[in-house]
């Protein structure tokens, strides 16, 4: 039951994306960070088959990094999404990636932008986007509450109401988000939103 979404605000674009690492009926893991960070400006949220997703975006980290290295300066985020989307129609006609992106990212020149790639390799620009089961929740929410020119905390207050709609919603519904920011300031990590608090240890008689 993933669920990855996104959205731009002004000056910056955020990443949501769940945590948990489920195969059939089983959850091996519910702290595992979908969400990557691409470069000091950019962020790649994504969805998908487990080995597929880990691959993919490590292979796309590594490409953007190498572009620096040799030609001296980063990929812009329309540049780093084309790259993405050409990587993912070559793999389409060989060995398929099941892998669903969201990449964030902030430039000097154009400011915040988020693009939406999907396993095969559509490419669009979007205000706001979501993949997995949860999308059809986050969406809806979105739809009513986005709009343009959103203040950080309003952003965030709608990424709960998102997450707030998806537990609610979903019959098997990932208890724990993670939450990245990307704007002038570099790419980072905003929040976790947790339904069971870790207490650190066993609790004591």
């Amino acid at each position: 039951m993933e669920c990855v979404f996104g959205l731009v605000g002004d000056g910056f674009a955020l990443v949501v994306a769940d945590t948990s690492a489920v195969h059939s009926i089983l959850v091996h893991k519910s702290n595992e960070d979908k969400i990557m960070v691409l470069d000091s400006h950019k962020l790649l949220g994504a969805s998908g088959e487990s080995g597929d997703r880990v691959q993919f975006t490590e292979y796309i980290q590594k490409n953007v990094a190498l572009y620096q290295f040799r030609n001296g300066i980063p990929l812009t985020t329309a540049a780093a999404a084309n790259l993405t989307r050409g990587e993912l129609a070559t793999a389409l006609r060989k060995n398929p990636y099941f892998v669903n992106i969201l990449m964030a990212g902030y430039d000097k020149e154009t400011g915040p932008s988020l693009y939406y790639i999907d396993y095969i390799a559509t490419l669009h620009k979007i205000d706001k986007g979501a993949f997995g089961y949860g999308s059809y929740f986050s969406l809806s929410m979105m739809d009513r509450h986005y709009h343009s020119g959103m203040t950080v905390e309003a952003a965030i207050d709608l990424v709960d109401k998102c997450i707030v709609e998806i537990r609610s919603r979903l019959v098997v519904a990932p208890p724990n988000f993670v939450i990245k920011i990307v704007d002038k300031d570099g790419a980072r990590e905003y929040a976790w939103r947790e339904s069971v608090k870790d207490t650190g240890g066993a609790p004591k008689a």
